[in-house]
């Protein structure tokens, strides 16, 4: 298969390294997605074990587009639909990108699903339904350059939703983008590890999950389970090789998350809670300052308010330099890593970077910083 997966901005090396460690190979990075190549037990194992990719997108045919006429029959003519999506089956069609005469996702949507049903209807006289919830099949057209690839997307919801979180705060961390800023950090669960402003707890949960590579929860169904070549044997044993694998979750050392806010507190109990995690992380509902821990080393994680959409910007002064204060006092040999959407307030740490790494979070640029603490 010919794949094509997204990833937040800034972490794609991180994607590929993971595909390429998963099985797959011809692999190529660009601006928020990865292609590579694989065989269905690859296609299979990355969805029960890839923690930064959103979808995955399996590309059936590529043509030229310049026009609507070229893009009806270029749909109609490009691939097998009668075997693929007979008249019983739902779909829907998503589009990304655009050419200079088809700018409008909505219509070239439909003109790409007329293309379909009218050959259904030539042969069978009846044709597919569309589904927007619930579909069979979701068929993805991706528009550039005058050229269109049309693709079969693996999943309706995207994958960063691990079904741990149905409780967050008012700006939360995806979920895929933490586990991808967390393998930046090479955190393996050897050493501490204390998440400052732990929110609804997404990073917590995620560095123990991505550290010691434990599956993701299988989807109820996914899209490839309805494709004309789905192997249902090689899908079962990848399933069963992903819901038997040995977790060792007691080798990990000590995790804390403080969180000043009682309501979001209570909401990242409920996310590990529901994440089987209890056991392995604590919770302190308390100002960080408060925290209480002695090791010679360890890993420090923060995604604070950036006074962008959550607090004023002058009153987290304050907060960054209580911060910087703390950590140099406290923390002396850890490393610390924080994500800033705000270059202005992480000069009040009065901190000196190692290293920064751009991502978006939230559509907002930001950097994933590592100071080493003196």
């Amino acid at each position: 298969m010919n794949v094509v997966a997204s990833a937040p901005e800034g972490l794609e090396k991180y994607l590929a390294n993971e595909i390429f460690d998963l099985g797959g190979f011809n692999i190529n990075t660009y601006k928020r997605s990865v292609s590579f190549e694989c065989d269905h037990a690859t296609f299979y194992r990355i969805h029960f074990f890839s923690r930064i990719a959103f979808r995955f997108y399996r590309e059936i045919a590529c043509f030229a587009c310049y026009d609507r006429l070229s893009l009806y029959e270029g749909v109609r003519d490009s691939f097998d639909w009668l075997k693929w999506l007979t008249s019983d089956k739902t779909f829907n069609v998503q589009v990304t990108g655009r050419t200079s005469s088809l700018s409008h996702s909505h219509f070239t949507a439909l003109e790409v699903k007329n293309s379909i049903t009218d050959i259904q209807q030539t042969v069978w006289s009846k044709r597919s339904n569309i589904s927007l919830d619930n579909p069979d099949l979701i068929i993805h057209l991706h528009l550039n350059n005058d050229r269109a690839v049309l693709s079969l997307q693996s999943t309706v919801e995207s994958l960063h939703k691990r079904g741990y979180r149905p409780a967050v705060g008012d700006a939360p961390l995806k979920e895929n983008l933490a586990s991808g800023l967390l393998q930046i950090t090479e955190w393996t669960g050897n050493k501490p590890l204390i998440d400052l402003m732990c929110g609804s707890g997404t990073f917590l949960i995620e560095a123990i999950n991505q550290s010691l590579k434990v599956p993701l929860k299988s989807h109820t169904s996914y899209l490839f389970e309805n494709w004309l070549d789905f192997k249902k044997n090689i899908y079962i044993d990848e399933k069963n090789k992903a819901k038997n694998k040995f977790i060792n979750f007691y080798k990990l050392s000590k995790i804390i998350g403080c969180e000043i806010n009682k309501d979001v507190f209570d909401q990242a109990k409920i996310n590990i809670s529901l994440a089987g995690l209890d056991n392995y992380i604590e919770l302190l509902n308390d100002d960080f300052t408060k925290i209480q821990f002695k090791s010679s080393e360890g890993l420090i994680l923060c995604n604070p308010p950036y006074g962008k959409k959550l607090g004023d910007e002058n009153e987290l002064i304050s907060l960054y330099e209580c911060m910087g204060e703390f950590l140099k006092k406290k923390f002396s040999g850890w490393e610390f890593w924080l994500l800033s959407g705000n270059p202005r307030l992480t000069r009040y740490l009065k901190m000196k970077s190692s290293l920064k790494v751009p991502v978006s979070n939230g559509g907002i640029d930001c950097r994933w910083i590592k100071y080493l603490i003196r």
